[in-house]
């Protein structure tokens, strides 16, 4: 009785939604998880058609992805605001063969576990038998890593002494700031232009420059492509509507998505279809599980919020809505699974990716802003998995901010999780940041400091101190295979 009472507590804390948001998050919390073969099956197919073949490999990756953004689905939820999503729909996952390639056994545990399963149809199945496994298997970047290491390290890995380093994932975490939001497409190819003219043919490293560079501008045209695509789907729809206001909103929609991401965003709703093109696009060339993410949300997102708001573009509850549009992309886009070990112990569908509020601005002032409070009022009326949120506290935070954090985390959502940024800062100067970029740093994946824009994390893996105490009570030898994977300690006794 008591767990019910409190349970209708808590469903009271939830703020109503309008029609529209309610729907959408419906559908997004009750959707299942599947994997999503698209990908995978496109990404196969060009590698096996040769174009790739003899080419640097920065460029093999460029081409790849442009492949992946000339063809790939365009799913758009009934209602949504903004667009782009990784796979055919909400909570399809793709997967990333080049990176680490599921076996049959990895499906179906992923499949079949009792907790957070990755549903796999038939046809996946099927697809991953007869093409995707015998074309990537010894050629993943998983495969060749395990190639090249010493036996010495295999019997420590499948000992259990350490799993899941780069061997399923790319680096990310920070590598998003306050660039993504300052420049389109068409600048950083205007950059990478120049760039390239600059370049000394007697460099011992120009050719690798030269390749690293032009990759980069396959990228930039991939993602154009991309929202291009959109854009075209958008205007069709439009046309083919017959309710005004979706009309207006869809042909609204689709003017952004031509301006966006080739030019520098000018409006709110342009910044947000900015960063989520960005974000699917760098979430579909590869896998950087665990995590992406937009850094300080509230600071990049504010002199868009705040011009609109001044010229009349913009109210405060439209500006709700178009951001708990945007909660709900990072929610339809669960996690990778993962692969081996990892995909019977990985419980979580959740992709880590932070949005940062408060802390301070690169000149030491407070960074709250009228922003940062709507954003905590959507996390209080959304309540999902992601995305994920930090509330960075300084000892310049407004008392008023840390309590009303602390009115939205009270009833017991778990969220936002609070972190003291004086600390945070006093890590990043350790570390050799500057002063200013110490202030622009926050907190990503679950849980580590970075600057934002200035860095990307690479995780070394998770290491096993239980695992190294057995082994070592144990003469260095491992008692659950009897394999001697340690230095001789002795008898404990």
């Amino acid at each position: 009785m008591a767990l019910e009472i409190e349970v209708e507590r808590r469903r009271k804390t939830v703020k109503p939604l309008n029609a529209r948001i309610a729907r959408l998050r419906e559908e997004s919390v009750q959707t299942e998880v599947w994997v999503c073969a698209e990908r995978a099956r496109l990404l196969t197919e060009f590698y096996k058609s040769g174009e790739a073949q003899g080419l640097p490999v920065p460029i093999q990756r460029a081409l790849a992805f442009k492949y992946l953004m000339e063809r790939v689905s365009l799913p758009l939820e009934e209602g949504q605001l903004i667009v782009g999503l990784r796979g055919t729909g909400p909570k399809r996952v793709p997967t990333y063969p080049e990176i680490c390639v599921h076996s049959l056994a990895d499906l179906e545990i992923l499949h079949t576990r009792e907790k957070m399963p990755y549903r796999v149809d038939e046809e996946t199945k099927r697809l991953y038998a007869e093409e995707i496994i015998p074309y990537w298997r010894g050629q993943s970047l998983r495969d060749l890593i395990f190639k090249s290491l010493p036996p010495e390290w295999h019997a420590a890995y499948e000992a259990g002494v350490w799993t899941e380093f780069m061997e399923q994932r790319a680096p990310g975490h920070t590598a998003g700031g306050e660039r993504v939001f300052q420049k389109g497409l068409l600048d950083i190819k205007a950059e990478i232009a120049e760039v390239l003219k600059s370049l000394d043919p007697a460099d011992p490293e120009y050719e690798e420059k030269r390749a690293e560079l032009q990759a980069m501008d396959i990228v930039a045209d991939a993602l154009l492509i991309y929202a291009s695509r959109y854009a075209q789907k958008l205007e069709e729809m439009a046309q083919a509507e017959t309710d005004p206001k979706r009309k207006e909103e869809l042909e609204e929609m689709a003017r952004i998505c031509r301006w966006v991401p080739a030019h520098a965003p000018r409006t709110f709703w342009e910044a947000l279809q900015h960063y989520w093109f960005i974000h699917v696009g760098i979430t579909y060339e590869t896998n950087p599980w665990d995590s992406f993410s937009p850094g300080r949300i509230d600071q990049h997102l504010y002199p868009f919020y705040k011009r609109d708001l001044e010229e009349g573009r913009l109210t405060r509850e439209r500006a709700k809505e178009l951001l708990q549009a945007f909660w709900l992309k990072f929610n339809n886009q669960p996690a990778v699974p993962k692969v081996g070990v990892t995909a019977e112990e990985s419980f979580t569908y959740n992709d880590f990716s932070k949005l940062n509020l408060g802390g301070l601005k690169p000149d030491g002032s407070d960074g709250v802003n009228e922003l940062s409070y709507l954003i905590l009022e959507v996390l209080e009326e959304m309540r999902t998995l992601q995305p994920n949120t930090a509330v960075l506290i300084s000892n310049r935070t407004p008392d008023r901010f840390l309590l009303r954090a602390l009115e939205v985390v009270a009833p017991g959502f778990g969220e936002p999780p609070l972190f003291n940024f004086d600390g945070v800062v006093v890590k990043m100067l350790r570390q050799g940041k500057t002063l200013e970029d110490a202030r622009t740093a926050g907190v990503s994946g679950c849980v580590e400091t970075g600057a934002f824009g200035k860095e990307c994390y690479i995780l070394t893996g998770y290491l096993n101190l239980p695992k190294i105490l057995e082994i070592t009570l144990h003469n260095g030898v491992d008692p659950r295979t009897g394999k001697k994977v340690g230095i001789e300690t002795g008898d404990p006794r």
